[in-house]
């Protein structure tokens, strides 16, 4: 079994600062027009393609959760931390929200037109990524879209001890080089058919627009 105790830590971190972390951060319609037209062009393949509900992996207090649904998708949220979980559905209870990992999603195979992974993997691992994205794989249905936002990096590990709010909640970051991403992603079975780097060589945000092959 692949060891994904790192997962505790980052519940457990989460769970500390959920209600700072909500404040703090910008609702969809607040980002830049590039990230949102990024969202925009997700949903739009994925409701082209007609393949079934997307997955907000990762989806903290829910608010891109959200703005899928406003985009015309059928999308739920899935986070680690239950704190979390626990927000997004007092601030949106007409959408559903579940506890779960990445790394094991309770769902069939196949049974996802889209996963939106929106800076949400970047405390696994490296070496644990090909699980995850493995796991992506499985829930795609053929034809089915993965949009992965993450900052990218040199093969960085960053420590930080104290987070939103100045909660003493550790969290451990990587940074990978945007053609490694590419190159775990097309790994795990799937296509990388669009990438965009936004921002400064160091911590740019890289975008990834990803199919499974039908």
């Amino acid at each position: 079994m692949t060891d994904t105790s790192y997962l505790s830590a980052v519940r457990e971190s989460y769970d500390t600062v959920a209600a700072d972390y909500a404040a703090s951060v910008k609702p969809p319609a607040e980002l830049d027009p590039v990230s949102r037209a990024m969202l925009s062009a997700f949903a739009e393949l994925v409701r082209d393609a007609g393949r079934g509900p997307v997955a907000d992996v990762g989806c903290g207090p829910g608010k891109v959760t959200a703005h899928l649904a406003g985009l015309g998708l059928s999308a739920f949220g899935v986070d680690v931390s239950p704190k979390m979980i626990e927000l997004a559905r007092k601030a949106h209870p007409d959408l559903r929200f579940t506890v779960g990992s990445m790394t094991a999603l309770e769902l069939g195979d196949h049974e996802l037109g889209g996963i939106l992974a929106y800076y949400s993997t970047h405390h696994t691992p490296p070496e644990l990524l090909p699980v995850v994205f493995a796991e992506f794989h499985r829930a795609l249905a053929p034809g089915g879209y993965l949009m992965l936002v993450c900052r990218v990096g040199k093969d960085e590990h960053l420590r930080r001890t104290l987070a939103y709010g100045d909660h003493p909640a550790p969290f451990e970051f990587y940074r990978l080089p945007a053609d490694r991403i590419s190159e775990l992603l097309e790994q795990a079975g799937l296509v990388v058919t669009a990438r965009l780097l936004q921002g400064p060589a160091e911590g740019a945000v890289g975008s990834f627009m990803v199919r499974r092959p039908e």
